[in-house]
C-alpha cells in the first residue's frame, strides 16, 4: 500500500516511510492510495472472529507486506491486550468504554500499535528516532506508555502548562527513561504549532529523524477503526441504525471510524460533539472552516482550534459537502450542559461518566430528538477518575482510583517548562 500527502505537493510514499516521517515533505498529512472494502461475508460471520482476528484483517490492506503477515499479528495482538465493553443505557443509547488499557484512554490502541510498529522499522537502525508529540491530554500518556523503553527511539511531549488534569500530567512526566516532558507556558495549540514548526525547520531535521506520535501519523489514526468493528459485533443482532457519537478535538478518532464504515462496517451516521471549541460544528451549517484559538474548557482533550485531521474527513468523502452531511453531524455544548449531563447520567443509569463521554453522550440526545429509531453510542474515552476533581464535583460522590492510576500518584512529576520555539528547538538540539 503506498501513501499519497493530501497536500498533493510530494511524492508517494510506502507505509514504513510515513510511519517513520509522520508528514509528507510538503507537510501534508498522508492518506492511503486504495480501501478495498471487506467482502460482505467478514461483517455477517463477525461474531466467529476474535477481535485479533477482525483488527488484523481490517488493517492488514494497509501495511502489507512491509510488517510480515505474522509480526503484524503480533502486533495486533499485542496492541489489543485489554476490554472494549459497550454498557447499554437504555434502549437507545449505549457507551463503548475505551478506557481499559494501561493509560486508561482511547488513545491506548493507536500509541501501543505504532510504537510496535516503529520498533519493528527501527530494529537494525543504529540511527535514533525522536517522537515529537503534542498533547491536549491523553495522548501524552499513551504515547509515553506505549514507547517506554522502545530501542532507538526518543519521546518529547509538549503539554500545556495548567490545562491537562493532575493525573493526565503525571502520566506523562513520571516515567523516566526515554520519555522527557516539555511543559509550555501556552495552549494546546501553541503545543501543537511549535511540533509543527520543528517539522519545517531543516536546519532541526538535518541533524535529527524527527516523526509525530499525534493521529497525524497513519500508525497512530488508522488502528482507531478497530474498536468501532468490536462494538458493532456486541450491538448488530439487538439494533439497527447504529449511530456513533464521538467526543472530537482533533478528529482522529471520528476520522477512523469513517474508515471502518468505508471498509463496509455498517455505520449509519456519526456525530461528532464538541465543546465549545466547535468549528466543525460551525462548518456544517455555514460551509466556512474557520479555526480560531483554542478555549480552555473541562473537557479539555477536545480543546483544540484547528483540528489537524479534518481534511482528511474531506478526503474520504471527496470534498462534498453535502455527502458529508449524509454522513456527519455536529453539536457543540457548554461545560455546564457537560456537568448537567454527568449528573443525569449518574442519578439515572447510576453510571459515572468523564467530561468528553457526556459530551458525547449529549450528541446522542441532540441527535436522538430528530431520529428517535437510531441506537446511539457514545464513546466514554478517558476513565472518570482522570479528571477526579470534576467528577467528584458533579456527582458529589468519592470515587475509586483503578490500579493503573494508582501507581502513578505517588511519582515525582519531571518535566523542563519552554515558552518559545526557540526553546523547544534549543531542547532538542541539546
Amino acid at each position: 500500500m503506498n501513501y499519497y500527502s493530501l497536500n498533493k505537493q510530494a511524492p508517494k510514499s510506502t507505509f514504513k516511510n510515513a510511519v517513520i516521517k509522520g508528514l509528507a515533505p510538503d507537510k501534508g498529512l498522508y492518506f492511503p492510495e486504495s480501501i478495498s472494502p471487506l467482502p460482505k461475508v467478514f461483517f455477517d460471520t463477525i461474531d466467529d472472529k476474535s477481535y485479533s482476528e477482525i483488527a488484523y484483517e481490517a488493517i492488514k490492506q494497509f501495511i502489507l507486506p512491509e510488517i510480515p503477515e505474522e509480526v503484524l499479528k503480533t502486533i495486533v495482538e499485542e496492541t489489543l491486550s485489554f476490554e472494549f465493553p459497550v454498557v447499554k443505557l437504555n434502549e437507545n443509547i449505549s457507551t463503548l468504554e475505551l478506557f481499559h488499557g494501561p493509560t486508561m484512554a482511547f488513545k491506548d490502541v493507536g500509541a501501543r500499535f505504532m510504537a510496535r510498529c516503529l520498533g519493528y522499522f527501527n530494529q537494525d537502525n543504529n540511527k535514533e528516532v525522536t517522537v515529537l508529540v503534542a498533547t491536549s491530554g491523553d495522548t501524552g500518556g499513551a504515547v509515553a506508555n506505549g514507547f517506554l523503553g522502545v530501542k532507538g527511539v526518543n519521546v518529547v511531549i509538549l503539554y500545556p502548562s495548567g490545562k491537562v488534569s493532575d493525573i493526565q500530567e503525571k502520566q506523562l512526566t513520571t516515567l523516566g527513561q526515554n520519555i522527557k516532558a516539555l511543559e509550555v507556558n501556552g495552549t494546546f495549540d501553541d503545543c501543537q504549532a511549535m511540533v509543527k514548526t520543528a517539522f519545517l525547520d531543516n536546519a532541526l531535521t538535518s541533524q535529527m529523524q524527527l516523526t509525530s506520535a499525534n493521529s497525524i501519523n497513519v500508525a497512530r489514526w488508522l488502528p482507531q477503526l478497530f474498536y468501532f468493528m468490536f462494538a458493532y459485533k456486541q450491538l448488530h443482532k439487538t439494533y439497527n441504525n447504529i449511530v456513533f457519537s464521538v467526543p472530537s478535538g482533533n478528529f482522529g478518532n471520528v476520522c477512523a471510524g469513517m474508515m471502518a464504515q468505508q471498509l463496509g462496517l455498517p455505520i449509519h451516521h456519526f456525530i461528532a460533539s464538541n465543546n465549545v471549541n466547535n468549528v466543525v460544528t460551525r462548518y456544517l451549517i455555514s460551509q466556512l472552516y474557520e479555526p480560531k484559538p483554542s478555549i480552555q474548557t473541562i473537557s479539555n482533550a477536545m480543546d483544540v482550534g484547528a483540528p489537524s485531521n479534518f481534511i482528511r474527513i474531506q478526503e474520504i468523502y471527496k470534498n462534498q459537502f453535502e455527502v458529508l452531511k449524509e454522513n456527519l453531524s455536529s453539536y457543540s455544548f457548554t461545560d455546564e450542559e457537560t456537568k448537567e449531563a454527568m449528573l443525569e447520567i449518574y442519578n439515572q443509569y447510576n453510571y459515572v461518566a468523564d467530561p468528553h463521554g457526556a459530551v458525547g453522550y449529549l450528541g446522542c440526545k441532540s441527535y436522538l430528538k430528530e431520529n428517535p429509531n437510531a441506537h446511539c453510542v457514545f464513546l466514554e474515552t478517558a476513565h472518570p477518575t482522570k479528571f477526579l476533581d470534576v467528577v467528584e464535583d458533579v456527582i458529589d460522590k468519592k470515587q475509586p482510583l483503578p490500579k493503573q492510576i494508582q501507581s502513578v500518584m505517588g511519582k515525582e512529576k519531571k518535566s523542563t517548562v519552554i515558552s518559545t520555539y526557540e526553546d523547544l528547538k534549543a531542547f532538542l538540539l541539546e
